[in-house]
């Protein structure tokens, strides 16, 4: 009887012992359960995506094609045009200043190319869709030195991926504030 004792207690400390490795190495290991989606025939590895069907509709993508000229949604409101300033400040018055018009210390640098001024006539004769692809595509240098293996070539870089669609009007209504404030 005293044996049958002694194995258990052996027998439960051993259990104990291996439940507690197999609880920290659990996380060393990550035994992956299985999921039936996994095991499907629906596709190979390595295989095409399907192609997409017809009438589809994009649910995400770019907001508008270069070369298009979308009209601008947003109302400039007052409270379009102070998310645009505020944003205006955040992404754009680095290179462009506070007002669009100035020379500010990055700016400084570029030798071949400085930064549009916004509130000139020439700025403001661009439609608002010309503004909004600028603020998200960038603007394209072909003469670039200064940045010989970056797509956006030093000049105005790409905001779509900073900046969501509702955001890059904000600031099309706010640059339009700045007509002469030369």
């Amino acid at each position: 009887m005293r044996l049958l004792r002694q194995l258990a207690v052996v027998f439960t400390a051993l259990g104990i012992i291996a439940l507690t490795i197999m609880t920290f190495s659990f996380d060393v290991i990550k035994i992956d359960w299985v999921v039936f989606m996994e095991l499907q025939d629906s596709f190979d590895d390595q295989e095409a995506p399907l192609a997409v069907p017809a009438r589809s509709v994009p649910v995400d993508g770019v907001a508008y094609l270069s070369g298009s000229d979308p009209a601008n949604p947003i109302p400039a409101d007052e409270d379009s045009v102070a998310r645009g300033e505020n944003l205006y400040q955040i992404h754009c018055a680095v290179c462009h200043g506070a007002t669009g018009t100035e020379i500010t210390t990055v700016s400084s640098f570029f030798v071949k190319v400085k930064p549009t001024n916004l509130s000139s006539e020439e700025a403001q004769a661009l439609s608002d869709g010309q503004i909004f692809l600028t603020i998200s595509n960038g603007k394209f240098n072909p003469n670039n030195s200064l940045f010989p293996d970056v797509d956006f070539s030093g000049q105005c870089p790409p905001l779509n991926e900073n900046l969501t669609v509702r955001e890059r009007w904000d600031i099309v209504n706010f640059v339009r504030t700045l007509a002469g404030t030369e």
